[in-house]
């Protein structure tokens, strides 16, 4: 998939699975993290710690010539906040671009993923991609038919 000691080719990978979130819609560094197979000669857990990171670096890594073309603004920490400084320029524009695609947040300047969570790319295309799909982000299921539960 890639070497740890290519960042270029991990943030292109990250890119990518960033382009495929839809208008209207958030994800984490942690999903895309989980996405992303660990390179080879890095244990499981030691990826999971770091992966989330690397994903963040990706993003500080999209120049504003990629910024057409990489919607950096969709991905957020999995608390539901923007992880820039709240008072920066880049923060701002963040929240406006959030908001712009009707994304709210709430008094705690939380997104709530069980209604702008993304869950993830066709199966078809992560399987091309050499991904694995996305954890869910929401805590319940998609709003839609239910089957009953009695228990």
């Amino acid at each position: 998939m890639f070497e740890l000691s290519d960042p270029e080719a991990f943030n292109r990978i990250v890119w990518e699975i960033v382009r495929q979130v839809p208008e209207g819609q958030v994800t984490t560094f942690g999903q895309i993290a989980g996405m992303i197979p660990a390179p080879e000669g890095i244990e499981p857990e030691v990826y999971q710690r770091l992966g989330p990171r690397w994903v963040g670096d990706a993003m500080n890594a999209v120049s504003w010539k990629d910024d057409k073309t990489v919607p950096w603004h969709r991905v957020i920490n999995s608390k539901g906040t923007i992880s820039l400084p709240p008072e920066t320029q880049a923060a701002a524009l963040q929240r406006a671009r959030l908001r712009h695609e009707g994304i709210e947040f709430n008094s705690r300047e939380q997104v709530d993923f069980d209604q702008w969570g993304w869950e993830g790319p066709e199966p078809d295309w992560c399987a091309e991609m050499g991904l694995t799909m996305p954890k869910s982000l929401r805590s319940r299921p998609a709003k839609g038919p239910q089957q009953l539960s009695f228990f």
